[in-house]
């Protein structure tokens, strides 16, 4: 199939979301005689990041889980607390890991072809759509793209856009700081300078972690800043003595409840952040993606046009509520963080996070927020 290009379905990007769905798509009988083609410019062959998630029991990623935790602490400016959180555990995947079994699995499928190119343009013309990238241009009758920009969200005012920025360095510390039996899910207790701040540690034993500066909010910050901010955590709160930084990783997620929808079309389909999979209110992408893929495998089944499908629950009101007040009040956000962790048990916020939650337990969770602030929020968007 090397000279082929009229396909089935193309696939832009070999991402998380895209080899998900690629995985989905060879694996199920329904697309065995369907020609799929998967491209990404990159060869997705290094560490280029690390995805976490929280899970009951055993999962499909385990396989491919290097490091789980059960307990987590959260630090805030007045509270701070340990927390076992069974029966749910803390799960990271590193992107090599992910990628390495994915396209091992790809590699077999007949019906499956992989080409690094870098897509420059896409466009839809009745029935087909054309693809094209550095290299050729191809045809398929569906095409579903990954590649995100935030001015896909930016065009309008109606929704909030944050963003979860950050940077993290693995690093190998000369004392022995971390607690390799809990990550450190948010500590606030660091100077917040008008924005929702906080540290995030992955510890992998007493002298090795991943240790990111996270922020939440409009606007990125000069490298330096986060460099700065990681080396004040490391040398005057952890007092780590001398370190050695071996991994580097930086991102920024999307947090917005804008409907991404009206950039599908009939025959396109924007998928994983591009198609507003990231959890709004969290920037979690990883599980969104998961939960999804089965569900978008089972429309394509029915050959409804790919702009009907949606994902829009009440725990979209939920995040965009959560979002109206975040944008209004950056420098507030510890106190949303701090009041739930004070008032409810991780595992409701998992669950509420994982949008499991009864209406009940909904309510429950609501109350633990700060009040004055999401009655205003409410308020404004009924009228």
């Amino acid at each position: 199939m090397e000279h082929t290009t009229h396909f089935d379905y193309i696939i832009i990007g070999a991402g998380a979301a895209g080899l998900m769905l690629a995985d989905a798509m060879v694996e199920d009988s329904f697309f065995t005689s369907k020609s799929i083609l998967l491209l990404d410019k990159d060869s997705k062959s290094s560490n280029d990041r690390t995805w976490c998630f929280w899970e009951k029991g055993e999962g499909k990623f385990d396989a491919i889980v290097s490091k789980n935790w059960n307990h987590i602490y959260f630090g805030g400016q007045k509270f701070a607390r340990d927390f076992a959180i069974a029966p749910y555990s803390y799960k990271m995947v590193r992107g090599a890991d992910f990628y390495k079994a994915y396209f091992e699995r790809l590699k077999t499928k007949a019906n499956l072809t992989f080409r690094q190119q870098a897509v420059i343009n896409v466009t839809e013309n009745g029935p087909a759509v054309t693809v094209e990238t550095t290299n050729n241009s191809y045809t398929a009758a569906q095409v579903f793209n990954s590649i995100f920009d935030y001015k896909m969200a930016t065009h309008q005012k109606k929704y909030p856009v944050l963003q979860q920025h950050f940077l993290g360095w693995t690093v190998k510390t000369e004392k022995p700081v971390f607690n390799p039996g809990e990550v450190t899910y948010m500590d606030f207790s660091i100077p917040q300078k008008g924005n929702t701040r906080f540290m995030y540690v992955l510890p992998f034993s007493k002298n090795e972690a991943l240790v990111e500066y996270t922020l939440f909010s409009e606007h990125r910050l000069p490298k330096e800043a986060y460099e700065n901010a990681l080396v004040d955590y490391l040398e005057k709160k952890l007092q780590c003595g001398t370190f050695q930084i071996t991994e580097t990783e930086q991102g920024s997620i999307p947090m917005t409840s804008y409907d991404f929808n009206e950039h599908h079309t009939e025959n396109i389909r924007f998928i994983g952040t591009a198609g507003g999979w990231a959890k709004p209110s969290t920037g979690y992408t990883f599980m969104s993606t998961a939960k999804k893929i089965p569900v978008l495998i089972d429309y394509l089944k029915t050959g409804k046009p790919l702009n009907k499908l949606s994902f829009k629950n009440r725990f979209w009101f939920y995040d965009l509520l959560f979002l109206d007040v975040l944008a209004k009040t950056n420098d507030q956000g510890y106190q949303i963080f701090e009041s739930l962790f004070n008032k409810c048990e991780p595992q409701l916020i998992f669950k509420f996070l994982d949008e499991k939650t009864t209406f009940l337990e909904d309510l429950k969770f609501i109350s633990a927020c700060p009040t004055m602030p999401f009655i205003k929020a409410l308020f404004n968007r009924l009228i």
